[in-house]
């Protein structure tokens, strides 16, 4: 009987440990409309991806999966997501995430030419089920901004590098 209840025991905390909340990873439901744009001014649309991450301590970042992209039934529609919901591991649903959203055309961000980042957002309490009472409504991520993406800075530099060659060029 002993052996049980430290079997039984041991269980639960160690699934307690792996709690999981969740959230709505999307830039416009309620009271979230935080359009993400392109340096001409029209929505991210078809080719860029985004992702959510979740901020922790000094500001290290933890990719959630999984990733987004964007809507395409109409121009309007392109500056918004479509929605998923992410599991956060590692956060116990009842308790606070902060986060931040990345967007980038290309494979990836750090090698995407172009690309951006919203504010961090902090979710106070994440949905799921708690470990007691009754399931918390995955929430929205209230308090998120509108961004633009923007092109690396070494792209608008060897742009810059081009149109100066050809003006030298043009005067002689």
């Amino acid at each position: 009987m002993k052996k049980l209840l430290v079997t039984l025991t041991a269980v639960l905390v160690s699934v307690s440990a792996f709690g999981q909340g969740t959230v709505i990873f999307n830039n416009r439901i309620g009271s979230v409309d935080a359009p993400i744009k392109r340096p001409d001014g029209t929505g991210a649309g078809a080719g860029v991806t985004a992702q959510l991450y979740l901020v922790g301590a000094g500001g290290a970042l933890t990719a959630l999966t999984p990733t987004s992209t964007f809507r395409t039934t109409s121009a309007a529609a392109a500056f918004y997501l479509n929605q998923v919901t992410v599991t956060v591991p590692g956060i116990a649903a009842g308790n606070p995430g902060t986060f931040r959203i990345r967007a980038w055309e290309g494979a990836s961000y750090d090698t995407a030419v172009l690309k951006g980042e919203s504010n961090d957002v902090t979710i106070t309490q994440l949905g799921g089920q708690p470990s007691t009472g009754a399931p918390i409504p995955d929430p929205a991520l209230a308090g998120l901004q509108g961004f633009t993406l923007v092109p690396e800075p070494s792209t608008m530099a060897l742009g810059l590098l081009g149109a100066a060659a050809l003006l030298y060029r043009r005067r002689k």
